[in-house]
Protein backbone atom coordinates (compact mmCIF):
# COMPACT_ATOMS: atom_id res chain seq x y z
CA UNK A 1 0.00 0.00 0.00
CA UNK A 2 1.40 2.97 -0.66
CA UNK A 3 1.08 6.60 1.43
CA UNK A 4 -0.21 9.69 0.42
CA UNK A 5 2.03 12.42 -0.34
CA UNK A 6 4.11 14.09 1.53
CA UNK A 7 4.83 18.29 1.67
CA UNK A 8 8.32 19.01 2.57
CA UNK A 9 9.04 22.02 5.34
CA UNK A 10 12.69 23.01 6.10
CA UNK A 11 14.12 20.07 4.23
CA UNK A 12 11.97 17.62 6.21
CA UNK A 13 8.91 15.49 5.31
CA UNK A 14 5.57 16.52 6.91
CA UNK A 15 2.91 14.09 7.17
CA UNK A 16 -0.45 15.36 6.75
CA UNK A 17 -3.00 15.85 9.32
CA UNK A 18 -5.02 12.55 9.77
CA UNK A 19 -8.43 13.56 10.68
CA UNK A 20 -10.50 9.75 11.35
CA UNK A 21 -14.18 9.35 12.45
CA UNK A 22 -15.14 6.73 14.16
CA UNK A 23 -18.99 6.01 13.59
CA UNK A 24 -21.39 3.22 15.92
CA UNK A 25 -22.77 2.62 13.02
CA UNK A 26 -25.70 0.31 14.62
CA UNK A 27 -27.01 3.11 17.03
CA UNK A 28 -26.89 6.05 13.48
CA UNK A 29 -28.72 3.57 11.50
CA UNK A 30 -31.69 3.06 14.60
CA UNK A 31 -31.49 7.08 15.52
CA UNK A 32 -31.32 8.07 11.71
CA UNK A 33 -28.56 10.67 12.42
CA UNK A 34 -24.89 10.84 13.65
CA UNK A 35 -25.83 12.87 16.73
CA UNK A 36 -23.96 10.19 19.97
CA UNK A 37 -22.38 8.49 17.29
CA UNK A 38 -19.67 9.54 15.62
CA UNK A 39 -16.18 10.22 17.75
CA UNK A 40 -13.65 12.32 15.87
CA UNK A 41 -9.98 12.44 16.07
CA UNK A 42 -6.21 13.67 14.50
CA UNK A 43 -2.85 13.82 15.19
CA UNK A 44 -2.44 17.24 15.34
CA UNK A 45 -3.15 17.74 19.27
CA UNK A 46 0.43 18.49 20.03
CA UNK A 47 -0.23 21.98 17.92
CA UNK A 48 -3.30 22.43 19.50
CA UNK A 49 -6.62 20.14 18.18
CA UNK A 50 -8.82 19.96 20.58
CA UNK A 51 -12.44 17.97 21.26
CA UNK A 52 -11.23 14.54 20.41
CA UNK A 53 -13.49 11.48 20.91
CA UNK A 54 -16.38 14.03 19.94
CA UNK A 55 -18.33 15.17 17.08
CA UNK A 56 -17.19 18.90 17.24
CA UNK A 57 -13.22 18.03 17.03
CA UNK A 58 -11.68 21.23 16.36
CA UNK A 59 -8.13 20.56 14.33
CA UNK A 60 -5.65 22.91 14.34
CA UNK A 61 -4.49 23.33 10.72
CA UNK A 62 -2.86 26.40 8.58
CA UNK A 63 -1.97 27.41 5.07
CA UNK A 64 -0.50 24.62 3.24
CA UNK A 65 -1.32 21.78 5.72
CA UNK A 66 -2.84 18.58 4.14
CA UNK A 67 -6.12 17.22 5.79
CA UNK A 68 -6.84 13.44 5.22
CA UNK A 69 -9.91 12.24 6.47
CA UNK A 70 -11.26 8.69 7.02
CA UNK A 71 -13.73 6.32 8.42
CA UNK A 72 -13.91 3.56 10.70
CA UNK A 73 -16.66 1.44 12.07
CA UNK A 74 -17.04 1.25 15.83
CA UNK A 75 -18.33 -2.58 15.02
CA UNK A 76 -16.19 -4.63 13.05
CA UNK A 77 -18.81 -6.00 10.71
CA UNK A 78 -20.68 -3.08 9.94
CA UNK A 79 -20.11 -0.81 6.81
CA UNK A 80 -19.40 2.98 6.81
CA UNK A 81 -17.30 5.32 4.57
CA UNK A 82 -17.29 9.10 3.74
CA UNK A 83 -20.09 10.17 0.98
CA UNK A 84 -18.71 13.60 1.03
CA UNK A 85 -17.56 16.75 3.28
CA UNK A 86 -19.25 19.99 2.82
CA UNK A 87 -16.56 22.69 3.69
CA UNK A 88 -16.01 26.36 1.99
CA UNK A 89 -14.31 25.66 -0.98
CA UNK A 90 -12.65 28.76 -0.87
CA UNK A 91 -10.68 27.15 2.54
CA UNK A 92 -9.99 23.75 1.29
CA UNK A 93 -11.52 21.40 -1.47
CA UNK A 94 -11.44 17.60 -0.12
CA UNK A 95 -10.99 14.92 -3.10
CA UNK A 96 -12.59 11.11 -2.37
CA UNK A 97 -9.00 8.64 -3.28
CA UNK A 98 -8.69 5.50 -3.44
CA UNK A 99 -5.76 3.68 -2.20
CA UNK A 100 -4.05 1.81 -5.05
CA UNK A 101 -4.89 -1.76 -5.83
CA UNK A 102 -7.58 -1.66 -2.97
CA UNK A 103 -10.79 -0.56 -2.66
CA UNK A 104 -10.01 1.63 0.35
CA UNK A 105 -11.39 5.06 0.16
CA UNK A 106 -9.95 7.98 1.87
CA UNK A 107 -10.36 12.24 1.53
CA UNK A 108 -7.84 14.17 0.92
CA UNK A 109 -7.53 18.09 0.76
CA UNK A 110 -5.09 21.04 0.80
CA UNK A 111 -5.63 23.94 3.31
CA UNK A 112 -5.49 27.14 1.04
CA UNK A 113 -5.49 29.89 3.50
CA UNK A 114 -5.68 30.46 7.24
CA UNK A 115 -8.88 31.09 8.80
CA UNK A 116 -9.76 31.24 12.56
CA UNK A 117 -13.12 28.93 12.63
CA UNK A 118 -13.89 26.83 9.34
CA UNK A 119 -16.82 24.11 10.12
CA UNK A 120 -17.81 21.36 7.95
CA UNK A 121 -19.45 18.51 7.78
CA UNK A 122 -19.47 15.23 6.91
CA UNK A 123 -21.98 12.74 5.01
CA UNK A 124 -21.58 8.89 5.30
CA UNK A 125 -22.91 5.90 3.80
CA UNK A 126 -24.00 3.57 6.49
CA UNK A 127 -24.81 -0.50 6.27
CA UNK A 128 -26.93 -0.82 3.37
CA UNK A 129 -29.17 2.83 3.70
CA UNK A 130 -29.52 4.21 -0.10
CA UNK A 131 -29.09 7.71 1.71
CA UNK A 132 -25.82 9.63 3.15
CA UNK A 133 -26.35 10.24 7.03
CA UNK A 134 -25.08 13.84 7.64
CA UNK A 135 -22.84 15.09 10.83
CA UNK A 136 -25.09 17.29 13.02
CA UNK A 137 -22.58 19.04 14.82
CA UNK A 138 -20.34 20.25 12.74
CA UNK A 139 -16.09 20.02 13.09
CA UNK A 140 -14.40 22.49 12.37
CA UNK A 141 -10.52 24.01 10.88
CA UNK A 142 -8.93 26.28 13.77
CA UNK A 143 -6.06 28.80 12.41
Amino acid sequence: MTTTPRRRENGAAKRPISITAVVDCVGALAAGNMQGHLYMYDTNKSAGSTGFGTEELQTRARKGDQLLWNALALECEAYVAIDGIVIDSSICVPERRVYPGTDVAYWIGTVKKDAPNVTYQIKFKLGTRDEPIATTLSSSLIG
